[in-house]
């Protein structure tokens, strides 16, 4: 075991149980005014104004006196007197509101406008001024406001931690059908993750007074930013940390900078800003970057918010160079999954000589996108650059809102002299307890124990049955293009012809399914007017070619390769205006494969490969192709032609663009599988006799 390793636990079980029933209790109060999905609205709102009021508390006689004396006193001199970076200048609070009940709601409302403009912000964020008129119309605001003015909120009596639990555990009772990932991470997770940031590479933040700078951009409520902030200054108690957090949700954003604020940060760190449209702090560098980025979030297409493709493909924070000397391109994933756009962002807002980042995502970052893919081509930049130290693999049933495995990430801009070119799989798949009552689709949970061990095997970097170490270069893989020679016999038969009609194999030269979408456009437009008219004109030379093929094409007889019978089929249409590129498409659609039939050549005297045998081989980066086909390939098919990307250029514009073959797939489950052989057929007999025997005495007792 690696004894330096320090791991870091909250220093008491944290248990809001008597909390969470209080906000129930005041919740149930709002059943028939609100349905029970929306009571998020007025419970978030109000647990917020009441945690500033009760930390504004000792203080709040100080700055009314302040301001009545007078009342263009600069913001500043508030925030000094209230202690705090934010204040209250109305003489109401929750208590007293109650003593002028007959017009709580103006009341309410003047005691939000005494608070200072950042905490104003948050609540107008949230839409809760409708609330009021809401909760006033139904006779409940004097009710919703005598409850919480009894709820001791209080910084002394609820810490921070305490009150980000509180804040998450609201969330996640009003939030049961978010998607997957939204909202926050499961404390022990986070906790776990911040162990593995601070396990390595990290002997800077023990210096007096150190900056540090933790970013994270989904940053949901602030659970993350909280929990390394409270890890960092365990470690370091004279370390002055800034967080810095970016989220596009409502409520989520609000709590995070109300908790931030409670926490002296600066409001201006936290931004209510979409991260794949912008980055909101563009000059700024992070020691660290912890995110759990959603799933499945889309950046493109029909469901994304509008500008974010655009925003992407014009921003800088996504384009990296292909290979080492390659050209430089923007890496997108497939339009539907932003996480390894998140990812991307991350590592560019590290700083680049000793950044390190943890990054939740679920497996589709790991394999999915075939080689020229945005996910692959992200995976080989990361690793081609060294910048992935490990990946654990942890238990499903973790989250809250999905019972799907998930995977950390942990990046570095300065992986230590033993991990230079490696990266570290650590499945912690089975490292869980069973949860005594399950909350939501959380059913597991990481103990302190299962903590320890997962961060001892990342800083230990050896390998045992639940920790692999490989080369960079071991998910690299190189695509080749395997066919087989092109070998075809020719006939027209009524098969062939049936299916070429099927296929639309002529569609360029006549479709009967455009003329028919044509005709019923009104107004049409001129250029489907030109195809309209084309379609129409070649339709009775159509008919005719297909007329014909019918009539005649069994006396044309069979060949093995294609001179006679191009020959032939012209002599078919010969009287006909018949364009080259509709016979050579008729030729195509009368051949089939036949091993028996000529090898067909180009002039120069080259074999011609048949595009419709391709096949696809993945060699892995270390092995040699030719030893790959010998091995893999040519026992199967011996007379199998081989390319890359050299030999497959593409012409975009009038110049050639290689394809990209060069891809990376981290199959990490692979590596852990452990066969299981299947049972005998004698146990299986032996069961299967067991169960009829059961089945009939069943039977007999139903008589």
């Amino acid at each position: 075991m690696t004894k330096s390793v320090e791991i870091l636990y909250e220093n008491t079980e944290i248990n809001v149980t008597k909390e969470t029933n209080l906000v129930l209790a005041i919740a149930n109060k709002l059943r028939g005014t609100y349905k029970a999905e929306d009571y998020q609205d007025v419970i978030i709102p109000m647990v917020i104004i009441r945690r500033f009021e009760c930390a504004l508390e000792d203080t709040k006689d100080e700055v009314i006196e302040a301001y009545k004396a007078n009342p263009n006193i600069a913001p500043k001199v508030l925030e000094r007197k209230s202690g705090h970076s934010f204040y209250n200048t109305s003489s109401f609070d929750l208590s007293n509101l109650q003593d002028q009940a007959d017009d709580i709601k103006g009341n309410f409302k003047d005691y939000i406008k005494g608070f200072s403009a950042n905490v104003k912000t948050i609540i107008e964020d949230l839409d809760f001024i409708k609330q009021i008129d809401k909760l006033d119309k139904a006779n409940k605001l004097l009710l919703i406001i005598k409850a919480f003015a009894n709820f001791d909120l209080s910084p002394k009596t609820v810490d921070n931690m305490r009150m980000g639990y509180l804040f998450e555990d609201i969330l996640r009772r009003y939030s049961e059908n978010v998607n997957a990932g939204d909202h926050y991470t499961p404390r022990e997770v986070i906790r776990c993750l911040a162990n593995l940031l601070l396990a390595e590479g990290c002997d800077d933040i023990y210096q007096d007074g150190k900056i540090v700078k933790i970013g994270d951009f989904a940053c949901g409520t602030g659970g993350m930013l909280s929990t390394i902030n409270d890890f960092i200054l365990r470690k370091n108690s004279s370390a002055k940390i800034h967080m810095y957090g970016q989220e596009i949700l409502d409520s989520s954003y609000a709590i995070c900078l109300a908790d931030m604020l409670i926490k002296g940060q600066d409001a201006s760190h936290i931004q209510q800003v979409n991260t794949l449209k912008e980055d909101a702090f563009p000059d700024d560098e992070f020691r660290f970057v912890i995110m759990n980025p959603p799933f499945g979030t889309p950046w493109s297409g029909d469901k994304a918010e509008n500008g974010t493709k655009e925003a992407v493909e014009e921003s800088d924070r996504f384009k990296h160079r292909v290979g080492i000397d390659g050209p430089e391109i923007t890496m997108t994933p497939a339009s539907g999954d932003a996480q390894l756009l998140f990812m991307q962002h991350a590592l560019e807002k590290l700083n680049k000589e000793n950044g390190r980042a943890a990054i939740i995502t679920n497996g589709s970052p790991l394999f999915s996108g075939g080689t020229g893919s945005g996910e692959s081509q992200i995976r080989r930049w990361m690793l081609e650059n060294d910048l992935i130290e490990a990946i654990i693999g942890f238990p499903d049933q973790l989250f809250y809102n999905t019972g799907i495995s998930i995977y950390a990430y942990i990046l570095s801009y300065n992986k230590q002299p033993k991990r230079k070119g490696k990266v570290q799989l650590i499945d912690a798949t089975k490292f869980y307890k069973k949860m005594r009552k399950s909350m939501g689709n959380k059913r597991n949970e990481l103990s302190n124990n299962h903590i320890k061990q997962i961060t001892h095997l990342y800083a230990d970097f050896k390998e045992n049955e639940y920790s692999k170490i490989f080369d960079n270069e071991d998910f690299l893989y190189k695509e080749y293009a395997v066919y087989q020679p092109m070998q075809r016999n020719y006939r027209i038969d009524e098969e062939r012809i049936q299916a070429m009609i099927d296929n639309n194999a002529l569609k360029n030269f006549y479709d009967k399914d455009k003329i028919e979408e044509y005709q019923l456009m009104d107004p049409l437009p001129a250029k489907e007017k030109k195809l309209l008219d084309k379609f129409l004109k070649n339709q009775p030379v159509y008919e005719e070619i297909i007329q014909r093929m019918w009539e005649n094409g069994a006396t044309i007889g069979e060949f093995k390769g294609p001179k006679r019978f191009t020959k032939k089929v012209k002599e078919l249409f010969e009287d006909l205006d018949v364009p080259t590129g509709v016979i050579n498409n008729i030729i195509k659609s009368m051949s089939r494969m036949d091993k028996t039939a000529e090898i067909q050549k180009d002039a120069k005297g080259n074999v011609i490969p048949d595009k419709e045998t391709k096949d696809i081989e993945l060699v892995p980066y270390k092995q040699f192709k030719d030893e790959y086909m010998e091995k893999e390939v040519l026992p199967h098919v011996p007379d199998a032609m081989v390319f890359f990307e050299e030999d497959l250029n593409k012409k975009t514009k009038g110049k050639a663009t290689p394809a990209i073959k060069i891809g990376a797939e981290i199959p990490f489950t692979r590596y852990f599988y452990k066969y299981q052989a299947p049972k005998s057929s004698e146990e299986l007999l032996k069961e299967f006799k067991a169960m009829d025997s059961e089945l009939n005495k069943l039977l007999e007792e139903l008589g």
